[in-house]
């Protein structure tokens, strides 16, 4: 998942655990000390149990659908992988609350043991959501004991390791977000998650371009910071000259898509796209119904209409080609974004803003526009012959973006023995790349190096498209 120290894996007795998960992250920029790291715990811990804050008993308990995990079950495995792969092997009395625990809030690593099956994870009533916040707290009082106790060579073995939980728990963050979308979208009364927030107003204009030059560039993580192996190493590309839409495309542009009979032509879809369009009735994008012959949409504040300035939201990788193709343009690589987000600042909503849907473009004018949390505009070197001017906008934050790369393993790269494997190695077969993060990623976890990954039919997730196209 991440770069890994085979010595701290020794010294920090996971090699004795069976199953354990050798995984280690470097600390971030600026975390040091163990209130440091213990603060950033208390605050990551913290951010999961306020994005709960509005929901009944009842909403933590339903899956919708196999790819949808109930919201206590990611409360409750975010707290099972400190225990699992911190907790235990830093404390050789740690005892757990429950140990059957280990067996139901296991997600999919095999070296760790056997797990409940994923599709039935909304049959147990038991624990309770009640229970689910006790064995929060119990595995938060075990964190602080480590890290309190902990002195200056064992602090340094342990902080790569909380890094990593913290960085995981943030991935599942935003699947809670995704994912109770969806449980409230499932259910007739379309309850509201939490109240509207005001968005920003709306640039006037139709899409630009940010041209690219050739030549050969560099891309993927190296240096400090935490990384998921599957960012690394760091490598050349050879590009030709391209073009990237300066903002992402909007619910008007896709409508035009649609009233063009989009879903109706086969001529601008993959096969695999086109089946799925036939087999599962797809007429726009996911959340998006008719009402009087007017299209709504599913948000996490309810049921409201489709808005055409906001960026077209939870499409496919077949639909977004499919426009791309209708559009006589084509997807970006994931070379050519990340390239292209050397030059781009932050200016995008992430999940502390609370809105939980992606916003308008607000135009070249958008007040402020933040850099990164470390400072950095992103790894990626600009091409030459290519105006720092030319940023595109909305690359970070707002949707994650697809590219039209498979999801594969960069040059050189290779995953690492047990659990290690598992997170990020086994999953490189059938599915694409997404840049930029969305609506719903935690602001400090995300990077221009970012690999995220689904497959091609997936809608679930905040995702949406730029425009690419070559200009040799």
């Amino acid at each position: 998942m991440i770069a890994t120290r085979a010595a701290d894996a020794k010294e920090v007795g996971l090699e004795a655990e069976p199953g354990g998960e050798q995984v280690f992250a470097e600390a971030l920029p600026g975390v040091s000390g163990s209130e440091s790291l213990l603060e950033r715990y208390r605050r990551v811990r913290r951010f999961s149990e306020e994005l709960c804050q509005t929901l009944e008993p009842e909403d933590y308990v339903i899956q919708t659908m196999p790819e949808v995990s109930p919201t206590k079950w990611h409360l409750a495995h975010t707290s099972w992988f400190f225990e699992t792969f911190v907790a235990k092997p830093c404390l050789n009395d740690y005892r757990p609350l429950n140990p059957q625990y280990a067996f139901l809030f296991n997600s999919y690593y095999n070296a760790a043991g056997k797990m409940h099956a994923r599709a039935q994870r909304g049959l147990l009533s038991r624990p309770t959501v009640k229970e689910t916040y006790d064995y929060r707290r119990h595995v938060d009082e075990t964190m602080e004991r480590c890290l309190h106790s902990a002195d200056g060579p064992a602090l340094a073995r342990l902080e790569p390791l909380v890094i990593l939980g913290l960085n995981h728990e943030q991935q599942h963050q935003e699947l809670m977000l995704t994912d109770i979308k969806h449980v409230f979208w499932t259910n007739p009364l379309r309850p509201c998650f939490r109240p509207e927030k005001p968005m920003p107003k709306a640039a006037d204009g139709a899409c630009g371009w940010c041209h690219f030059g050739p030549g050969i560039y560099s891309i993927g993580h190296e240096g400090e910071g935490f990384y998921f192996d599957n960012e690394a190493p760091r490598h050349q590309v050879c590009l030709t000259a391209f073009a990237l839409a300066d903002r992402l495309v909007t619910n008007q542009e896709y409508l035009q898509f649609m009233q063009d009979g989009g879903y109706q032509r086969p001529e601008f879809w993959l096969s695999l796209g086109w089946a799925a369009v036939c087999d599962r009735g797809w007429t726009a994008p996911f959340y998006w119904e008719q009402r009087d012959g007017a299209w709504w949409m599913m948000t996490l504040a309810g049921m409201r209409p489709v808005r055409p300035c906001e960026p077209v939201c939870h499409i496919s990788y077949f639909e977004a080609d499919a426009y791309a193709r209708w559009a006589g343009a084509r997807l970006p690589t994931e070379a050519e974004w990340e390239t292209a987000a050397a030059s781009a600042l932050w200016d995008g909503q992430f999940a502390e803003s609370g809105r939980f849907h992606p916003a308008p473009d607000a135009g070249g004018d958008a007040s402020p526009r933040r850099p990164p949390p470390d400072g950095r505009l992103g790894e990626a070197s600009l091409p030459a012959g290519t105006s720092s001017s030319e940023a595109p906008r909305q690359m970070f934050g707002e949707l994650w973006q697809w590219t039209q790369s498979a999801y594969s393993p960069y040059p050189g790269y290779q995953p690492a023995a047990g659990a290690l494997g598992e997170y990020n190695g086994k999953f490189m077969c059938n599915q694409y790349v997404l840049r930029g993060a969305s609506c719903a990623t935690p602001r400090s976890h995300v990077r221009a190096t970012y690999r995220n990954f689904f497959p091609p039919d997936a809608r679930w997730q905040f995702s949406g498209l730029r425009l690419a196209k070559d200009t040799a």
